[in-house]
Formats: C-alpha cells, sequence, structure tokens
C-alpha cells in the first residue's frame, strides 16, 4: 500500500490510500477519486515529502472492529455534543461562519454541490463515515 498527498482542481489537499502507483492512475482516470472537502473528481498527485520508515514504531494497526469502534464513539460524541441541523447543515455553517449565530458544533447532511461550495467560501467543515452505533 501507498499514502499519496492530492490536491484537487480547488487546491484542497488531502491523503487517499492505493495499492500501488497503477492502482492510482486508474481510480483518477476512471475519476474515481474525489475531493473530500468538495468533492472534485480532478485530482492530481501533490508534491509530498519522502516517507522513511521508523524501526522504533512497534504500534500495530488498528482492527476493523477496532476501527468500527472508533467510529461508533466519535458518533456518540458527536451526538452527544453538537446540534444535529439535518438538511440545513449548508446553511447553518454558513451563519455561525459569518458570525450571524453563537458558534456551536453541528452536525447534519449536506450534498455534493453544498460542500463545494462551503468549500469554495472557505468555510471548514468534515466529512465523516455515519455508522450504525450498533448491530441491528
Amino acid at each position: 500500500m501507498i499514502l499519496f498527498t492530492l490536491r484537487c482542481a480547488s487546491g484542497h489537499e488531502f491523503e487517499a490510500w492505493f495499492r500501488d502507483g497503477d492502482g492510482f492512475e486508474a481510480q483518477q482516470k476512471a475519476g474515481e477519486i474525489a475531493c473530500p472537502h468538495c468533492g472534485d473528481a480532478q485530482v492530481e498527485k501533490a508534491v509530498m515529502a519522502p516517507r522513511i520508515g521508523r524501526s522504533h514504531d512497534k504500534t500495530p494497526a488498528l482492527s476493523p472492529a477496532q476501527m468500527r469502534a472508533a467510529l461508533v464513539e466519535l458518533r456518540r460524541q458527536i451526538e452527544t455534543n453538537c446540534d444535529y441541523v439535518g438538511e440545513r447543515f449548508a446553511e447553518e455553517a454558513r451563519r455561525i461562519h459569518y458570525h450571524e449565530v453563537d458558534p456551536r458544533g453541528i452536525y447534519g447532511e449536506a450534498t455534493s454541490e453544498e460542500s463545494k461550495e462551503l468549500a469554495d467560501e472557505g468555510i471548514s467543515f468534515g466529512r465523516i463515515p455515519w455508522i450504525p452505533s450498533t448491530d441491528a
């Protein structure tokens, strides 16, 4: 596996893992890689510093069960500490950004177009995998 730093046409940088360089090229050509900030599929490799392995780092990788548990805990924390605004997410994010309301943590849904517009306005937000909190 290889970690590339990527950049979309809007200048957002993010990281993504690929099996190898050919895997990146194939996914890029097919338009299967999208910027997590704005959804733009025009993505290229950014300038990257080489990663040199460290022999003293013995931290094991997270198992799928550990990753799921971490995402469930993240969801719990967000639901406990933030206001759910549903499909009004983009509107509320703007109101907070432009100081029309007091700042607070929010979560909800936004379309790809709304996400792109927020990013273009310089409004910081993140997307997270929203998995069910139980196996029901």
